[in-house]
């Protein structure tokens, strides 16, 4: 999020002290990947999988103090997928997320004589979220069957993980600030018991994956229009081949998109706006633990392009 002085002239003597916020993420994804390398062939004998994915995510902050706040948020999750290989069917899943409480604080005490900051946060994820949703397939036999949703829309994951952020931003000559951002969540837990409905060696049950996203770029306010700036980076999300800590047995995905990450934010009083569109450049699906047990690479569908927008107002 580009770090625009977002304080109105009276801010620091009258502080608004609490902001709430809705965020939304959307995310087709049909593209298929073994490596960096696109199985077109999927597209043309129609058996690629597409997933479609809303995610709104409402969030709480406090500021304590000039430097510390506590902060929560609550994910809720609308997903489909049409699956076209055993247990083929199609899968929807509508469920609260896995909810996330902790705090940030600012290194330096805001405002800084420069304009530059860099704030550290942690956050404990609960397992609230439904990580074992089901949906109506047909198995290979013919036979109707109530199957498992696979993990890529699976609202939760059933584990207790830890996230780490750190965020910052720099003035830098023209009136632009540089930005960064980069977040990972420790998930100890191995496997979550559910299982996949796959036969191969140590992928029958579900795998709790640690997740990452590194963000960074640069961000100007547009001339003449008060309260408008723009941004421009890149991003990089994915899931490691092995946790951090714990055990990485399981089904996972592992794998990564790097994106170019245009966007903007308007600030208008207490109310703040801001919309990234990112754009995929390369997508790398990784081997798995299992897929070297298996001497194999599986694939995995990612999306071009991620539409994202937030709106918070503070009071």
């Amino acid at each position: 999020m580009l770090a625009l002085n977002t304080c109105g002239r009276d801010e620091h003597k009258h502080p608004r002290l609490w902001t709430i916020g809705v965020g939304y993420r959307y995310q087709p994804s049909f593209r298929h990947f073994v490596g960096t390398v696109e199985q077109k062939q999927r597209e043309i004998l129609g058996t690629q999988i597409l997933n479609i994915y809303h995610l709104v995510d409402l969030s709480i902050e406090r500021q304590l103090t000039a430097r510390w706040s506590v902060a929560a948020s609550l994910p809720i999750l609308f997903a489909h997928r049409n699956q076209l290989y055993n247990p083929r069917g199609r899968y929807v899943v509508n469920s609260i997320g896995d909810v996330s409480i902790g705090g940030r604080a600012w290194i330096f005490k805001p405002p800084t004589e420069s304009g530059d900051n860099i704030s550290v946060g942690m956050f404990l994820k609960l397992p609230t979220g439904k990580y074992n949703a089901t949906g109506r397939a047909t198995a290979a036999n013919g036979q109707s069957i109530v199957a498992t949703a696979d993990q890529s829309i699976q609202a939760g994951d059933g584990g207790t993980g830890v996230a780490l952020e750190i965020q910052g931003f720099k003035r830098i000559p023209l009136q632009s600030e540089l930005y960064f951002t980069a977040t990972y969540l420790f998930n100890p837990r191995n496997t979550n018991g559910v299982s996949t409905f796959r036969t191969a060696r140590g992928e029958t049950v579900m795998s709790v994956t640690d997740q990452y996203l590194y963000r960074g770029g640069v961000g100007r306010p547009v001339p003449k229009v008060r309260g408008l700036a723009v941004s421009f980076g890149g991003r990089i999300e994915g899931v490691p081949v092995r946790d951090a800590f714990g055990g990485s047995d399981g089904f996972r995905r592992p794998g990564y998109a790097i994106s170019l990450d245009p966007g903007f934010l308007y600030v208008r009083g207490p109310y703040t706006f801001s919309c990234n569109i990112p754009f995929a450049v390369e997508r790398n699906r990784k081997t798995s633990v299992a897929d070297y047990a298996n001497r194999r690479h599986g694939d995995a569908a990612f999306a071009d392009y991620t539409l994202m927008f937030s709106l918070s107002r503070r009071f």
